[in-house]
């Protein structure tokens, strides 16, 4: 059977197609406002897989109210296809950005977590995420996949994606914009593990519905991370910037490893090593 993905992303969709090799059925932006078409692509897919996340090309940034339009508005044509699909496994798959600010001895993503929305576009990403999760059944199963700090480089080639990468890029001028104070902890999930979670879910689908958090369950405050580079480049090390845009925190991986046997295969070391090779 065919896999459909949308709303593709210039990052994390290319390996999802990769993976997906002759199986993949890619759905232009387009393509969304002709209804026939969407449900002539659908037709032979036994999942639809969907980017759920700020438009690339907007004009809008993440804290402008049209981004949560633009969201609400790129996934109604999804929700009401699965509506009108016999059989489908829908996957969404989105980032941490919907949860609370973590704090230190608190537990960030476990059964109790409560969502919130960090910004206007996590609102977006939280409502279709909601709306889809209450019309999930048996026949139509749905997966909320919300990853932690993914990194690694994209199939087109550099600059890598996150902030692994773009420290690597800074240190070669002199310094590393650090976010916060250096006490808050990231927990990294290379790109190529989170494509490995997503193909488990699309061979294992839930029986109703569920919610997955991808990453190591592992963390290292920024400080830390920070005195990593300082000590393979010299760079200097300039806290207290901006951290309006980060997720801070640690998954609980358990979860992952019950649900699937999953466990990461690339290390952060290695990923630090990725981000100066492509830097």
């Amino acid at each position: 059977m065919k896999v459909a993905i949308t709303a593709s992303d210039t990052f994390v969709a290319p390996y999802i197609v990769e993976m997906l090799g002759d199986a993949a059925v890619i759905i232009p932006d387009e393509a969304m406002k002709e209804q026939l078409t969407i449900d002539a692509l659908l037709t032979p897919c036994s999942a639809l897989i969907h980017i759920n996340s700020r438009p690339v090309e907007s004009s809008f940034e993440r804290n402008d109210r049209q981004t949560k339009l633009e969201m609400m508005n790129a996934a109604r044509p999804i929700l009401d296809a699965v509506d009108r699909h016999g059989s489908i496994h829908l996957i969404i798959v989105g980032t941490l950005r919907v949860h609370p600010q973590w704090e230190p001895g608190e537990p960030f993503y476990g059964l109790d977590s409560t969502l919130a929305p960090r910004d206007t576009a996590a609102e977006g990403q939280l409502w279709m995420e909601e709306n889809a999760l209450d019309r999930a059944h048996s026949e139509k199963p749905v997966s909320v996949i919300r990853a932690s700090n993914v990194q690694g480089v994209p199939l087109s080639g550099p600059p890598g994606n996150g902030i692994l990468h773009r420290w690597a890029r800074e240190s070669q001028i002199g310094w590393i914009n650090v976010p916060g104070d250096g006490s808050s902890p990231k927990d990294f999930i290379h790109i190529e593990d989170l494509i490995q979670v997503i193909g488990g879910i699309i061979e294992n689908p839930p029986l109703t519905r569920e919610e997955i958090a991808v990453g190591s369950g592992k963390g290292i405050s920024m400080l830390d991370l920070a005195n990593i580079y300082n000590s393979k480049t010299g760079c200097e090390i300039e806290l207290n910037q901006s951290d309006e845009d980060e997720v801070f925190g640690l998954v609980d991986a358990w979860v992952l490893e019950e649900r699937l046997g999953f466990r990461p295969r690339i290390s952060l070391d290695e990923m630090i090593e990725e981000s100066f090779e492509v830097s």
